[in-house]
């Protein structure tokens, strides 16, 4: 694949004489065209939603461009909510993951009204004891051995948070009896991922999932995050990821399993902006 810089000699001379080097230039046409692919690739899904994930790119400026595509926020820690809120972004335009999360960081995101997502079990009493329920709850999902992640992740269950099937499913049921009335459910099990396959077995595998919970503990979850890790070619032998097919496939397996009109989200970062970031330095000698 041919790389291309969006930008001439001459023009990159021209910065260079007003800011000192080395600084980063973003190439704001290549962002917003990438989130538009994205998004009109699950345009089919009602109330699809892009929370681009923060500590990808956590730079005020981007994120209200992108928030201009229509995109939330997706926050591991305070400073990325505040980010998040400076730019014009609140209640469910936001999802709070993260792990050994703070009292304190809980409680800001119950406040701005964001989407909680917890990643262990424990967290659901601990949650309730400091900042009391809120009436939204999503859940992470580590599916361990049943499924393998890529050669940058590893296997789920050493590399990634989240709770095991048997927990996911207590954890519903706890929190139904709490009083929670609407749920979401996540997983994240790869990094710079480049086959399309492998993103609808994830959503098969939080489908089925979406079924089982229904079945069992008697809740419908309404939204499902089928997390990020589209890759990006890093080679010259490596292709984009066909994302217009990526959202075909997992539209498939959405009319099969008859899932309408439960929404849809992704938490994509690297394939938003990585290929559209340019570091520039000087050479001294």
């Amino acid at each position: 694949m041919e790389k291309r810089v969006p930008f001439t000699a001459e023009q990159l001379k021209g910065l260079m004489r007003d800011n000192p080097t080395p600084f980063y230039i973003y190439d704001e046409k290549g962002i917003r065209d990438a989130t538009r692919r994205l998004i009109n690739a699950f345009s089919w899904a009602p109330g699809f939603k892009e929370y681009f994930a923060v500590k990808a790119l956590p730079n005020p400026h981007i994120l209200s461009i992108l928030k201009e595509e229509g995109c939330g926020a997706d926050c591991s820690s305070l400073p990325e909510m505040i980010l998040a809120e400076r730019v014009g972004l609140s209640g469910e335009n936001i999802m709070f993951s993260s792990n050994d999360t703070p009292a304190e960081e809980f409680a800001k995101a119950k406040t701005m009204g964001a989407i909680i997502n917890l990643d262990a079990f424990e967290h659901l009493d601990f949650l309730e004891k400091h900042t009391g329920l809120p009436d939204m709850l999503s859940f992470r999902y580590n599916p361990g051995s049943a499924r393998s992640g890529n050669a940058i992740i590893g296997k789920p269950e050493e590399a990634k948070f989240g709770m095991t099937h048997d927990q996911l499913i207590e954890g519903y049921r706890a929190a139904k009896e709490k009083g929670v009335r609407r749920f979401g459910i996540h997983t994240m099990i790869a990094s710079n991922e480049r086959h399309v396959e492998y993103f609808a077995e994830t959503a098969r595998m939080l489908f089925e999932l979406v079924r089982e919970i229904r079945e069992k503990v008697g809740i419908r979850i309404e939204l499902v995050n089928l997390g990020g890790g589209i890759g990006i070619p890093y080679r010259p032998e490596e292709e984009e990821v066909d994302i217009a097919a990526l959202g075909a496939n997992v539209q498939k397996l959405y009319e099969e399993y008859q899932l309408a009109p439960l929404k849809l989200a992704m938490e994509c970062g690297r394939v938003i902006t990585g290929p559209h970031g340019y570091l520039v330095a000087s050479v001294r000698h």
